[in-house]
């Protein structure tokens, strides 16, 4: 497999990599600058030579994902019998600049449910870099018309339109996917909801609507789903920000984007201010 379907096969499998680059050649060496190849975790895909110089470059980059660095690296080669080598000598005679990129894993975000705040939602988060998914079981809400907003996404868009049994598309998700809940039902609300938390992966479960809202089925997934009380508790609800207030849909949509991408930038550093924990308002119901 050559490199570039390499990083899509790693995107797709929500799998870190790191793309190795030959970015310079002195003298004579295996391969031109501009070669790649993709290190994983376990395999590889394509070459930049072979030898010393590609065991080198697929030890660091998996240091690298080891290590969970971010950052890319370059290091210089020579291919002589005058230098020490560490995985068989390699005399080709010339220099090879080596660039270490890692390939971060893109965010995957599942959206249950395109009413209005599920649409104002996407068009925010489509301009991100991430997988989102779009899924609901009326089949108007994912036409090509009503996605038409989606058309420039730089995001990877996947409709899911799923007359029955939506929950489904839980397993098909990749790895540590973001789920939100937002559909126009509450009986399908509940049906994700507990499939989700019978999921194993996903990443965090979130539900639109008021605490009201949350309180009966959370009460519905504790009796009738028997699921136990820490696991029922994954789901958080109300979602978006508490402090942005209004019920328009695009409003909840900015606060609940928001909130994402605090999620996706990880915990605020010890030195980050401190802010004032505010209780969530009530949010409309359903979409």
């Amino acid at each position: 497999m050559r490199w570039l379907r390499a990083v899509e096969q790693l995107r797709t499998g929500g799998e870190p990599g790191v793309l190795v680059t030959v970015t310079s050649v002195r003298g004579h060496a295996p391969r031109e600058a501009g070669a790649k190849m993709v290190v994983g975790r376990t395999q590889t895909w394509d070459t930049i030579g072979g030898g010393n110089l590609e065991a080198v470059a697929v030890e660091r980059a998996r240091q690298m994902l080891d290590e969970g660095r971010v950052v890319p690296e370059a290091f210089t080669s020579s291919l002589s019998d005058k230098v020490p080598f560490q995985h068989g000598m390699q005399c080709c005679g010339g220099e090879v600049g080596v660039l270490l990129e890692p390939l971060a894993v893109a965010p995957v975000v599942a959206i249950f449910g395109m009413g209005h705040v599920g649409h104002e939602l996407a068009r925010i988060l489509a301009r991100h870099d991430l997988d989102l998914h779009l899924v609901d079981s009326r089949p108007e809400a994912l036409t090509e018309q009503a996605l038409a907003p989606l058309a420039d996404a730089d995001a990877r868009v996947h409709p899911h339109p799923v007359p029955v049994l939506p929950e489904l598309v839980l397993g098909e998700l990749p790895p540590r996917a973001h789920v939100l809940v937002m559909t126009h039902d509450h009986a399908e609300d509940a049906a994700i909801l507990d499939a989700a938390l019978r999921t194993e992966g996903i990443g965090s479960i979130g539900l639109i609507g008021s605490s009201a809202k949350w309180a009966r089925l959370r009460r519905r997934l504790l009796t009738e789903g028997g699921l136990a009380e820490e696991v029922v508790d994954r789901v958080t609800s109300p979602i978006g920000l508490p402090r942005l207030a209004g019920k328009v849909p695009a409003t909840i949509a900015v606060g609940v984007a928001a909130d994402l991408l605090m999620r996706f930038a990880g915990p605020p550093s010890a030195a980050a201010p401190e802010h004032e924990v505010v209780e969530p308002e009530e949010r409309p119901s359903s979409v």
